[in-house]
């Protein structure tokens, strides 16, 4: 696996086709829309040799992701790629509504038919970049950066997980589900327990967290306790068994399922929506451990959670450490737009567009 070094030590070191592992049928056109290879045959046969500049842009405030990945693939595949001036931003950019990001210039019948490709790897890629990184702002709203776990794995087809993975990375979560969502940056996935773990041992959280911690005694110990729907009954059975070794709980209740403790404690009941993990129950949890002298066990929080909800959550101070969150960081809300802008060095495009130099663009070698 390859170590990003970029945005880490100040060192620009771009990701290559060996990290991506295109499919090779990309050169066939096989994913191109096929006006592009229509257009890329007429243009061999009464067009050719026109010089064209192509620049991609998007109408958002958002994080940018996908340039390594639309470079190495214009490298790959592109006729005369050598002879192409390519410019673009950085993976991890903020970048502002209708700005440009990438340009490409030279003959069109070269790369002309990657347009549409280049348009979805940005879509997708800073989409999810910028969703993370609105969940990671939400949850710093104390001062302290609280960390995001991506757990989209469960969100969408499996072969996305490389470059989600990376994408979140960018977008500043440095803690994902599964190894493949770590393998473009070099690390590795991470875990604790789902259900199922705990449905072999028949319910016996205890049982099942001690299997976990003679398994993996190595890994910080971390307890799911939402199996039983009595997430303090049952962080105070762990805490008790494992004391200072446990490290944290995980609360993953249903957003369908009210939890014991409000059965127990109806009086509180009236004035809030007491289902799945919310700010009330966290609360009582968070008193409940620090009663007993558990201070130092971390309160995990996962189901459902958005940036918005996130945000609620700190601002009313709920004593959530970690967010674990999956879906809603796969929502792709941001298109790109690639246009042939320039001919031959010329103003020549379609009405409402013209080319927009950015100074921050830097030639790609």
């Amino acid at each position: 696996m390859k170590e990003i070094t970029r945005k880490l030590n100040g060192e620009i070191k771009r990701l290559t086709n060996e990290t991506f592992k295109f499919d090779e049928r990309v050169q066939e056109g096989w994913f191109s829309a096929v006006y592009f290879l229509k257009t890329r045959e007429i243009v061999e046969k009464y067009r050719p040799n026109n010089i064209v500049t192509m620049q991609f842009f998007q109408k958002e405030h958002a994080v940018l992701c996908g340039t390594d990945e639309v470079i190495a693939l214009i490298k790959t595949f592109a006729r005369n790629a050598n002879e192409l001036e390519i410019r673009s931003l950085e993976d991890g950019d903020k970048i502002k509504p209708f700005e440009t990001v990438l340009t490409i210039t030279g003959k069109y019948e070269d790369f002309g038919y990657l347009e549409g490709i280049i348009d979805g790897i940005f879509a997708r890629r800073t989409s999810v970049a910028t969703n993370v990184y609105n969940v990671a702002k939400a949850a710093r709203q104390s001062g302290i950066q609280k960390p995001i776990i991506f757990m989209g794995d469960r969100d969408d087809h499996f072969t996305q997980q490389s470059g989600d993975g990376y994408a979140a990375f960018i977008g500043g979560s440095k803690a994902q589900a599964t190894h493949a969502m770590n393998e473009w940056w070099g690390k590795m996935g991470m875990g604790t327990m789902p259900h199922a773990l705990i449905q072999l041992f028949r319910g016996d959280v205890v049982a099942a967290t001690r299997a976990y911690k003679e398994t993996y005694p190595e890994d910080e110990l971390m307890a799911l306790v939402d199996y039983n729907n009595d997430v303090i009954t049952d962080s105070l059975k762990v805490a008790r068994e494992f004391g200072t070794e446990l490290k944290g709980v995980r609360v993953d209740t249903s957003r369908t399922m009210v939890d014991q403790y409000f059965c127990r404690k109806p009086e509180v009941m009236g004035a809030f929506d007491p289902r799945g993990a919310n700010p009330t129950l966290i609360f009582a949890l968070r008193e409940a451990l620090d009663q007993e002298g558990f201070e130092h066990i971390k309160i995990i929080a996962t189901g459902g959670f958005t940036a918005r909800r996130i945000r609620e959550y700190e601002e009313a101070g709920v004593p959530v450490d970690i967010y674990g969150v999956g879906g809603s960081l796969l929502k792709l809300n941001i298109g790109f737009t690639g246009d042939n802008v320039l001919l031959n060095g010329e103003h020549e495009a379609k009405a409402g567009r013209r080319f927009r130099d950015n100074p921050r663009l830097q030639v790609v070698e």
